[in-house]
């Protein structure tokens, strides 16, 4: 069965061509899109990132082409347009599961980085001041943690910041027993903003979630309080956010997603004129990290998901169908 690999990168490639053993894909640096489209000719399956667009029209163009599986490499699917897919005629597949401990890893990062001031010494350290004005940070020991989404990632991130000694509360439809050993408890979201000194989203986007931080939300949250996001941009809404940081409503943010990061993120822009005003906004206030959706990309995380990948495509060749979003 003929491949197409869209918007494959330079990690991702040794990987594939590892588990691929009939050389049945081919490799596309470039992103779907209405005009790389046409690539897709000829193939009963192709594989796309988060940032390759799957809306109905190239969706609907897919199915024209004879395309019958659309492989993700992702566990999220708010990219695409799931409806338009099944009534094409074309199953979806994803990497539910991939390396949870590396995003709730990635947040902890986050978390280290902007409490304990270490951008700031280091280039302060680069200009040989040495002065410790200015870096004082807080112990993580007995905060009050807010886990939004206690999935794989979610209970992942608990289990660390269990053996911070925080104190961690959690919200989701579905209370998770391994969390509760952990001694999360679970609260209403109102009470968990209210409560936590760092709140940190690990829950999908959907219709629901959308915008689930906003000037409501961020006024409940302490003053001061820390906000990290390895979840997806959408989840907060940045004008609300870039407000409570510039009142000092809020006091940080850790941010490895963006809403608008299509276009942005995944590319070089150096000698370029970034022209998403909120973006430059955001990234101009110092309580602020923005990192480029790297939370993921750990040796373990990378390979897995394209191991992943590789069974989906093959077991839908065999006739049988795993990791499917309905």
């Amino acid at each position: 069965m003929k491949v197409t690999i869209f918007n494959v990168k330079d990690y991702e490639k040794p990987f594939f061509m590892k588990f691929d053993k009939n050389q049945q894909f081919i490799y596309l640096p470039v992103a779907l899109s209405l005009e790389t489209i046409n690539k897709a000719k000829g193939s009963l399956a192709i594989c796309c990132f988060v940032t390759d667009c799957l809306n109905r029209e190239v969706i609907n163009k897919l199915a024209e082409f004879g395309v019958k599986l659309i492989a993700l490499r992702s566990a999220g699917f708010d990219h695409i347009d799931i409806k338009a897919a099944n009534e094409a005629g074309i199953t979806v597949v994803r990497v539910p599961k991939y390396s949870p401990v590396a995003i709730a890893e990635f947040s902890v990062a986050l978390i280290l980085i902007l409490n304990r001031k270490i951008i700031k010494s280091y280039s302060q350290g680069l200009d040989h001041n040495f002065l410790l004005d200015g870096l004082m940070g807080f112990n993580l020991y007995e905060k009050t943690i807010g886990i939004i989404g206690t999935g794989n990632i979610g209970t992942a991130f608990a289990r660390i910041m269990n053996g911070f000694g925080c104190k961690l509360l959690a919200v989701d439809p579905i209370p998770n027993d391994a969390c509760k050993e952990l001694n999360v408890t679970y609260v209403s979201l109102e009470e968990l903003l209210k409560r936590s000194d760092i709140v940190s989203l690990h829950c999908p986007l959907n219709d629901q979630s959308m915008h689930m931080i906003n000037a409501k939300s961020l006024s409940l949250m302490k003053k001061n309080a820390m906000l990290i996001n390895t979840g997806r941009g959408g989840l907060c809404d940045t004008e609300a956010l870039i407000k409570a940081l510039n009142s000092n409503q809020l006091g940080y943010a850790g941010l490895d997603v963006y809403e608008k990061e299509q276009g942005l993120f995944f590319q070089d822009h150096q000698g370029e004129t970034i022209k998403d005003q909120t973006f430059l906004k955001l990234q101009s206030l110092n309580n602020v990290i923005i990192t480029p959706h790297q939370a993921f990309l750990t040796h373990e995380a990378v390979e897995n998901i394209v191991k992943t990948t590789v069974e989906n495509i093959k077991s839908f060749e065999k006739g049988v169908t795993i990791n499917q979003v309905n």
